[in-house]
C-alpha cells in the first residue's frame, strides 16, 4: 500500500551557483554546504546529461521513477494515467539563491521536440518563501543580432538593463513561461514548479562554474539554441499578471494559464482544509499540526515536504499550518496545445 511519504533532502552537490543555507534551516539539517542551492522534491527527473542524480529514491532504495512506473494507477491515478500514462508532469524543488542567478531561458515544449527529443519543455513558477529582487522578460523586442552581440560579449549589463526589474515579496507567486529570460536574485528563497526536465540555455555564463558554450546551451551551439529567446517586448502590465497573490479564501496560487503546466495552491491559514485524492506534494511553510488520511495521522512543522500517492485518498490538514500543494497538469488540459507556448504577438 502506498501511504503518505516524508521525503528527507535531495539535493545535488557540486551546483554552478552558490546557495543552500536557507535549505538546511528549512529542513532542519545541519548541513553547511553552499553548492547545494537546490532540494529536488519527489523527481522523477535526472539532471541534464546524468542518468541517476537528481532522482528520488524511496526509503527501501527503489527510484520513485520505476515504482510510479510499476503500478502508475496507484500513485497517479486512472484519469492521470488515462490522460498523461505514467508521466508525471511536475518536477518540484526548493532553490535558494546565495547569489544572483546567471540570466537564462529554459526551451517551451516544441522547442524541447524540436531540439532535444524532449516530451517536455520548462515552464516554471516561484511560490515565494523569502523575497528580493528578479529579472523577468525584456521590456522592449530584442533583435536577434543584438541578442547574439550581448551573449557573445557577455555584456551582462546591457541583457539586465533591457529586462523587467521587479521586487517579489513572501507569500507571492511567479509563473515564469518557457522562453522567457529571468534571473532570481541574490537571497531569493522559493518552492519551484516547472515541467520535468532539466534543460536550461545560459544567456549569461561569466562568472559561473559552467562552460557557457557548451554545457551552458545545451550541446547545441549557440546558433541553435538562442532560437529558444523569446526576444518579445512585455509590458509592465503582461509581467504584473504573471504574478500571483494566494489568500486565505483564495489559494490557488498560479493564473488559469499554468494549468496545462502543473498547478499549485497555497494554505496559508490550512487547519480544517480538506483535500481531495490526487498526486501531490505538500510543503509546511509555516506551523505545526496534523496530515490526516483515513489511514494515518503523521505530524509535521515547518520545512515537512510530504509525497501523497493517489492510493492516500483524500487528505486533512489539522493545525495553524500554511501548506503549499503542487499538483501536476490538470488530466483535462491534455493533449491541448498550452496556452504559453510562444507565439509572434506581442503580450
Amino acid at each position: 500500500m502506498s501511504g503518505i511519504l516524508v521525503l528527507p533532502a535531495n539535493q545535488p552537490t557540486e551546483r554552478f551557483y552558490r546557495g543552500g543555507p536557507r535549505i538546511a534551516a528549512f529542513r532542519g539539517t545541519d548541513s553547511v554546504r553552499d553548492d547545494v542551492p537546490e532540494d529536488w522534491i519527489a523527481s522523477t527527473t535526472p539532471l541534464f546529461g546524468e542518468e541517476r542524480l537528481g532522482l528520488t529514491a524511496l526509503a527501501d532504495g527503489t527510484l520513485l521513477r520505476d515504482a510510479i512506473r510499476t503500478d502508475p494507477v496507484r500513485w497517479l491515478g486512472a484519469e492521470h494515467v488515462r490522460a498523461f500514462g505514467a508521466d508525471t508532469g511536475l518536477l518540484v524543488k526548493l532553490l535558494d539563491a546565495g547569489q544572483r542567478l546567471p540570466v537564462h531561458v529554459h526551451p517551451s515544449r516544441e522547442d524541447g521536440r524540436r531540439l532535444l527529443g524532449m516530451a517536455h519543455g520548462k515552464t516554471e513558477a516561484w511560490l515565494v518563501l523569502e523575497g528580493g529582487e528578479v529579472h523577468l522578460g525584456f521590456a522592449e523586442p530584442v533583435e536577434r543580432a543584438v541578442l547574439d552581440d550581448w551573449v557573445a560579449r557577455q555584456d551582462v549589463d546591457a541583457m539586465l538593463a533591457a529586462m523587467h526589474r521587479i521586487r517579489v515579496e513572501p507569500g507571492r507567486s511567479v509563473l515564469v513561461p518557457a522562453g522567457m529570460p529571468h534571473a532570481i536574485g541574490r537571497g531569493v528563497f522559493v518552492v519551484e514548479l516547472q515541467e520535468p526536465a532539466d534543460a536550461s540555455v545560459m544567456l549569461e555564463w561569466r562568472d559561473f562554474a559552467i562552460d557557457g558554450p557548451g554545457a551552458g546551451q545545451l550541446g547545441l551551439g549557440l546558433e541553435r539554441s538562442l532560437t529558444t529567446v523569446d526576444r518579445r517586448g512585455w509590458s509592465a502590465e503582461s509581467i504584473a499578471a504573471l504574478v500571483t497573490v494566494p489568500t486565505r479564501d483564495r489559494p490557488v496560487a498560479l493564473p488559469v494559464d499554468a494549468d496545462p503546466f502543473f498547478r499549485a495552491e497555497w494554505f496559508t491559514d490550512a487547519d480544517g482544509v480538506e483535500l481531495d485524492a490526487g498526486f501531490a506534494v505538500l510543503i509546511v511553510t509555516a506551523g505545526q499540526g496534523i496530515v490526516r488520511s483515513a489511514d494515518e495521522s503523521l505530524p509535521v512543522a515547518r520545512g515537512t515536504v510530504l509525497l501523497v500517492p493517489h492510493e492516500a485518498g483524500p487528505v486533512r490538514l489539522e493545525g495553524p499550518l500554511s501548506v503549499v500543494r503542487a499538483r501536476p497538469p490538470a488530466p483535462e488540459t491534455s493533449p491541448a496545445a498550452p496556452s504559453l507556448e510562444r507565439s509572434e504577438t506581442t503580450p
